[in-house]
């Protein structure tokens, strides 16, 4: 299926989705993969070969380049372009893929809703975010608040991270489909603008570095 979503906010900030519909063969061919990547990819097998290989296209896609630039991980395991200077993020899902590059910090997720999540709220929700949520929407609040955590977490690019001490998300409903974000690891701490979705058959969430 071809790029179902892509939507750029201002110059220099791009997102895009893809629903994963292709078998892996359909990347392959139009990733011309290198050396490296070959790599990388033959430790991959089934669903997560394939969702490795179509984001790497979705971000060739969004990037708007004539060539394919090569994917690369940098100490952190935050991806870069060579010679490519906006922060990617990137993030897959059963059957589905993002990717933003953006000129600042940002990150991307996209969730399936799963129920397991009910079991480890505790583990990343502050008691002031748990308060928070509405317990007729439970599910779709975790959601975002894991997704929001997740951004970021991605947005840092440096790990050691504890969701639950690090990370704040302020208070928010589900039809603002907007809210803030804080890194409180270092000082001062580094505040994002948070977007997110609840779709019919996934969460999405984005954050940009205020």
């Amino acid at each position: 299926m071809p790029l179902i979503e892509r939507n750029k906010i201002g110059p220099q900030i791009t997102y895009g989705i893809w629903k994963i519909e292709e078998p892996a063969s359909y990347f392959e061919v139009r990733l011309d993969l290198s050396r490296n990547e070959l790599d990388q990819i033959s430790t991959l097998k089934g669903r997560r070969k394939l969702e490795w290989l179509a984001s790497r296209w979705l971000v060739h896609m969004i990037a708007d380049h004539n060539q394919r630039i090569e994917l690369k991980k940098d100490l952190h395991g935050r991806p870069f372009m060579a010679g490519f200077d906006r922060h990617i993020s990137i993030s897959h899902t059963n059957g589905y893929t993002t990717a933003i590059l953006a000129d600042k910090p940002a990150g991307i997720d996209i969730q399936v809703r799963v129920e397991k999540i009910y079991r480890i709220d505790h583990k990343f929700l502050s008691e002031e975010e748990l308060a928070n949520i509405n317990p007729l929407r439970r599910l779709e609040f975790l959601h975002v608040y894991w997704g929001a955590k997740e951004c970021l977490y991605k947005a840092y690019g440096r790990r050691q991270l504890d969701f639950k001490r690090d990370l704040v998300i302020q208070p928010f409903n589900l039809e603002q489909r907007f809210t803030k974000g804080l890194i409180k690891k270092e000082s001062p701490g580094m505040t994002f603008d948070i977007y997110f979705e609840c779709r019919k058959d996934y969460v999405f969430v984005y954050s940009i570095q205020s």
